[in-house]
């Protein structure tokens, strides 16, 4: 393995790498070293990182017994012993944005005594795959990821604003699917495009969303290991790409008030070891499986919706915006559901989650859906009726409102505690605790606009 290494560096020139491991809020975590520094880390497997790694929250703090009482002292040892740095072959890419040639590498992490690290967002998809694989079965998913242009702030008490285009203007209005508006940015997404393919992140089609300089990326389908690398990947790459230009990207889910939120749908579908897609059926179109494939969804996505909505802004785009879909239907076609069916086609039947935020770790979101599938086709769930008509019409939401709320179905249910580990479980619960309190010490510019001399 070493050899196959080397071999790549010398045919890339490269002088460095990045050793690259998502933590559970999805930031990219890691070391970076000379060529000659990681071959040897790969013989004596000293490529470590400390435990911590894997309960840092999104500021940076670390979710401790000292937080709050937020994490048992059975997830979080004071010793912080180290884990190994794995490193994937296949995940090796040049980092196009560099003048230095550097390879980025995204790594497993593995406890000294071999065994995966749980509370590795990685490990945790890696672990729902190998129970399709143990039923000989072939999940396949295509993100959409939403995102915002902006311009940039250095002022976090400011509200963001839309940027300046090519023509010299901000944009105005609603412009979903605007191809102009879209070209406002030409000079970046040629940026974007290049680094992508530099990099084996296939990216199918862009196309601007409902929100000023808002637009969506298309992933074409496939595993869903290889996908959640690339969209995180991607993150990365659109961030370096916007600061080229003078801009910044941000995939908040709620970033700017008065404009929609950013989403990450997820289409998805399940394949047998003939290849057949399991969803369809020739006589109903919609097969037993893909039905209770659809109940697990519905029982347990407002279970897990600390993962689907990791962050307070999260809850901001389901709840203070119109459009975004809270409930856990389902219909064909149907965009007001939380999962629409798009195609009863054999060849294009599939489900699309339409509830997580752009702000999701991709390794997180994918196990999420693929969990809940799973155990709907153990557990024989079957779902609510085909809804027809618009579900923006109830108001009555079927998942929790609030990050406390989320938590408590989360850490509660046994299911979900048996599929993920309840050390996972414990361990998200504790970061989002610990977020939620850093959050709520803050001193909001509407509390002195409206409270400073009225109360």
């Amino acid at each position: 393995m070493i050899e196959k290494f080397q071999n790549w560096f010398h045919e890339n020139s490269i002088t460095e790498v990045e050793c690259l491991v998502p933590d559970l809020g999805g930031i990219a975590r890691g070391k970076i070293l000379p060529t000659n520094k990681f071959l040897k880390g790969l013989e004596d497997e000293s490529h470590r990182l400390p435990q911590s790694t894997f309960i840092q929250t999104i500021s940076g703090d670390y979710a401790t017994e000292d937080s709050a009482g937020a994490l048992p002292r059975s997830v979080y040892n004071p010793t912080d012993i180290d884990v190994i740095l794995k490193p994937d072959f296949d995940t090796m890419r040049v980092v196009p944005w560099y003048d230095d040639p550097t390879a980025q590498i995204i790594c497993d992490a593995i406890n000294l005594n071999g065994d995966d690290v749980i509370n590795s967002s990685r490990n945790a998809l890696k672990n729902i795959l190998k129970l399709y694989k143990k039923d000989k079965l072939t999940p396949i998913v295509s993100p959409e990821l939403e995102f915002y242009l902006v311009k940039p702030n250095a002022d976090s008490d400011y509200p963001l604003e839309v940027p300046v285009g090519q023509s010299g203007r901000q944009e105005t209005g609603k412009q979903a699917l605007g191809i102009d508006a879209v070209n406002e940015f030409d000079h970046l997404f040629e940026d974007v495009y290049n680094y992508c393919e530099a990099q084996n992140i296939e990216i199918d089609t862009i196309n601007h969303e409902s929100g000023s300089a808002q637009m969506e990326i298309n992933f074409q389908h496939g595993d869903p290991l290889d996908l959640a690398d690339q969209v995180f990947l991607f993150k990365r790459t659109l961030r370096q790409s916007a600061l080229k230009h003078k801009l910044h990207a941000t995939f908040m889910a709620k970033p700017m008030e008065n404009q929609p939120g950013s989403a990450m749908h997820i289409h998805q579908s399940i394949y047998n070891e003939k290849n057949k897609n399991i969803f369809f059926n020739q006589s109903t179109k919609i097969s037993k499986k893909m039905k209770n494939y659809l109940g697990g969804l519905e029982k347990y996505t407002p279970l897990l919706m600390p993962i689907y909505a990791p962050n307070i802004n999260s809850f901001r785009r389901l709840f203070a915006t119109w459009g975004a879909p809270k409930n856990v239907k389902w219909g064909i076609g149907n965009r007001s559901c939380g999962f629409r069916i798009p195609s009863i086609e054999e060849r294009n039947i599939r489900i699309e989650n339409r509830i997580p935020g752009s702000d999701t770790n991709p390794y997180l979101v994918f196990a999420a859906n693929l969990a809940s599938g799973y155990l709907g086709m153990k557990n024989n769930l079957k779902p609510n009726p085909e809804t027809k008509d618009s579900a923006f019409k109830d108001k009555n939401s079927n998942l929790p409102k609030n990050m406390d709320e989320s938590l408590t179905l989360f850490e509660n249910d046994e299911d979900i505690k048996s599929i993920f580990n309840e050390k996972f479980v414990r361990s998200i619960a504790a970061i989002r605790r610990v977020e939620y309190q850093a959050y709520l010490s803050v001193i909001s510019s509407w509390e002195r606009e409206y409270l400073l001399l009225n109360v």
